[in-house]
């Protein structure tokens, strides 16, 4: 039996059989900005995966790295101040890293789109919202002007947006921020992708919009069985729409578990802050804890582990040593000295009937 090299479990592993291999696997991805103010470290070794059907959230704060290995993924990071230093891009197994500039642009839209997280300054403001979308379906798909008309009216009232004939010739201007991202999402479909990354979808939307957003992409993503990355440091629409989740702080994945077990009993300091700022039905009247000092600056990241500054549990090892990413039980893996410790200590204030996959499921 064949093996590889696990960059997650830091082992060799036996090699998958065909039918497993993952829908979209990133290993070991490092990538540094060269700005006149020094080498950001922006990714330092990120790996996950997400399968067909399945959706992996990406949590962390602004600055953690989510878009930016999005990015890496869609290839379309401006390089430079972006330099790749190593790792892969496997989808279906196939390295896009290394694939001519056509093969990406062929994956491009048609097996990965993405969703950017401004759809008012993603569209542009000079032609309108059909024409934009329409225009992949006659370059992409060879379909006459009247054909891919057609095709962008199907996909806004695939997106619900009222009155598609109509609104098929308006401006970006003219819809809503609920509209516009319905629309972005109609265009990112355009090409039936497999696999769709949403940055931010639901960013200054009003929390009623947020949920017809999601349970849109939902419903779309049941519908055509694609894999889905939700980049996001909202736990609330984690907790709504998630699998799996995948925390990141400081370029690096800290933790990766299925959303039961993490909201659960997380098993690393930074989740387990990003949790504990979750505002809670069974708190009510009690303080919101936040996470006290800021993200390392990407140029300066400290020795060790790069949370210790702000961590209530740090010792001097974690000063000193930078923690393996290892596997715990349950299928989950954590960058932490004391992940065991923590999973059996378990939670702080946490009641895991109440708080497992979030207040917002109606579970309380």
């Amino acid at each position: 039996m064949s093996t590889v090299y696990d960059g997650e479990r830091g082992e060799f592993v036996a090699e998958p059989a065909a039918d497993t291999v993952p829908l979209l696997a990133v290993k070991d991805l490092r990538v540094e900005f060269r700005t006149n103010d020094g080498v950001a470290k922006v990714l330092n070794g990120v790996s996950y995966h997400v399968d067909a059907g399945e959706t992996l959230a990406v949590l962390g704060e602004s600055g953690s790295g989510k878009s930016v290995t999005a990015q890496t993924i869609m290839g379309i990071l401006d390089m430079p101040p972006a330099v790749v230093l190593g790792g892969e891009v496997l989808f279906h197994g196939e390295d896009l890293l290394s694939a001519k500039p056509a093969r990406r642009m062929q994956v491009r839209g048609e097996g990965i789109a993405m969703i950017f997280q401004d759809a008012l300054s993603a569209l542009n403001p000079v032609f309108t919202v059909g024409f934009q979308i329409a225009e992949q379906l006659r370059v992409r798909r060879g379909l006459s002007r009247a054909e891919a008309r057609k095709g962008a009216i199907d996909l806004l009232d695939l997106v619900r947006i009222p009155h598609a004939k109509q609104r098929v010739r308006s401006y970006p201007h003219e819809f809503s921020g609920g509209m516009r991202q319905r629309a972005m999402i109609a265009m990112s479909l355009a090409l039936d992708p497999e696999l769709l990354i949403a940055d931010e979808p639901t960013t200054a939307l009003d929390v009623t919009v947020q949920a017809q957003i999601m349970d849109l992409l939902r419903d779309i993503q049941r519908e055509r069985d694609m894999g889905l990355i939700l980049i996001t440091h909202d736990l609330g629409v984690v907790a709504e729409v998630a699998d799996r989740i995948a925390v990141m702080y400081a370029g690096r994945i800290v933790e990766q578990a299925d959303v039961y077990a993490l909201f659960r009993g997380p098993a690393h300091p930074y989740t387990e802050a990003l949790l504990q700022s979750l505002p809670r039905l069974d708190l009510k009247g009690q303080d919101l804890k936040a996470i006290k000092g800021l993200p390392p600056s990407l140029t300066r990241i400290p020795p060790g582990c790069p949370f210790h500054p702000r961590c209530p549990r740090a010792v001097d090892r974690c000063h000193q040593e930078v923690p393996d990413f290892h596997p715990l039980p349950g299928d989950r893996h954590s960058a932490c000295h004391f992940a065991h410790e923590m999973l059996v200590s378990g939670y702080p204030g946490s009641n895991p009937d109440k708080h497992s996959r979030g207040l917002s499921r109606g579970d309380a």
